[in-house]
């Protein structure tokens, strides 16, 4: 993912923004979020899920690691009783070249249901370590505890939830590859190779799109903070109400700062350009500068870098948004 400088949306992004936006508008304010009875998230469940993927070692698509994640997101899914779970494979090329075996990962839970909700997350990991001080360790590939662990756990926590009992509406998850592959400083289009790949070839048509999606993507960090990202408030800002005011229902109102903080070129953006309004929750260590946490894209993104507070906030928040559909 890339930041964004906000105001290059205001001539670009408006007009799409506005037919967005007013797809299942939602103001609700916290008092206004209806008492219903969730499941409860369990975030050590979660903490192991990222544990098992960094365990593997770097994910980066054509390594070992990538093979066999994949091969565990999808027996998870199928553990968890998921309707359908389907790979879609495809040879992606990086802006530098790199030819990327990429795969993304779909499943869908009350498959038959019409209103649908769509969650996400990417599971690939960054090949360089290119945010680190010491220039000699830039070409090592992260670890990516959070940025694609964390994510992804928060997801494969959810699944196991909906084992257990079925929302009212449909759910599908989508665990995207290659969205880490991109050119810092570069083009936007170099990032979220996976999920542009995706989106030309969605499982939907216009009848069978979900009413919304909600990307998770570095939502592990050690209190963690998420604010409203730009590209979401502009492209889905009756989403991002309702997230925001579901967590602060449930008592996360900390921890979902109800402001705006900078943009970010991020898998949301390329669902939002094909229809579906979505959001992105991702941490901001600074809002002014609208800047990642310290560990980005750096070595030091391991276990010691995840915080089970973080993920229980973001995951039971997100439970209890799709529980609260009717």
């Amino acid at each position: 993912m890339k930041i964004q400088v906000l105001a290059l949306l205001i001539m670009s992004l408006i007009a799409t923004a506005c037919n967005a936006g007013s797809a299942n508008a939602d103001n609700r304010t916290a008092e206004q979020v209806v008492a219903v009875s969730y499941p409860q998230f369990n975030a050590d469940s979660a903490y192991n899920f990222v544990a098992t993927q960094v365990n593997f070692g770097p994910r980066v698509p054509g390594t070992s690691g990538h093979k066999n994640c994949a091969q565990w997101i999808v027996s998870q899914l199928n553990q968890f009783k998921a309707d359908t779970v389907m790979c879609q494979r495809a040879t992606l090329t990086a802006f530098n070249g790199d030819r990327l075996p990429a795969i993304n990962i779909f499943a869908q839970y009350n498959r038959q249901a019409t209103k649908r909700v769509l969650l996400l997350a990417h599971w690939d990991t960054r090949p360089w370590a290119d945010a680190e001080k010491d220039p000699a360790k830039h070409k090592t590939p992260i670890p990516g505890a959070n940025d694609g662990g964390s994510g992804v756990g928060v997801l494969l926590e959810i699944a196991r939830n909906l084992a257990v009992r079925m929302p009212a509406v449909g759910v599908d998850l989508l665990f995207t590859d290659a969205e880490d592959y991109g050119d810092t400083g570069g083009e936007d289009n170099s990032w979220c190779l996976g999920t542009q790949y995706w989106v030309k070839n969605m499982p939907y048509d216009a009848t069978t799109r979900p009413m919304y999606g909600i990307l998770l993507d570095i939502v592990g960090g050690l209190d963690a903070r998420f604010y409203r990202e730009g590209f979401s408030d502009y492209l889905a800002p009756n989403i991002v109400n309702k997230v925001w005011a579901t967590a602060n229902a449930a008592g996360y109102g900390n921890t979902f700062v109800n402001t705006q903080r900078g943009a970010v070129t991020d898998d949301h953006f390329h669902i939002n350009a094909a229809g579906i309004p979505c959001i992105d929750i991702i941490e901001c260590a600074n809002p002014a500068t609208g800047s990642f946490p310290s560990t980005w894209h750096t070595l030091n993104d391991d276990m010691k870098s995840i915080d089970r507070n973080s993920l229980k906030a973001v995951g039971q928040t997100v439970l209890n948004t799709i529980y609260n559909e009717k």
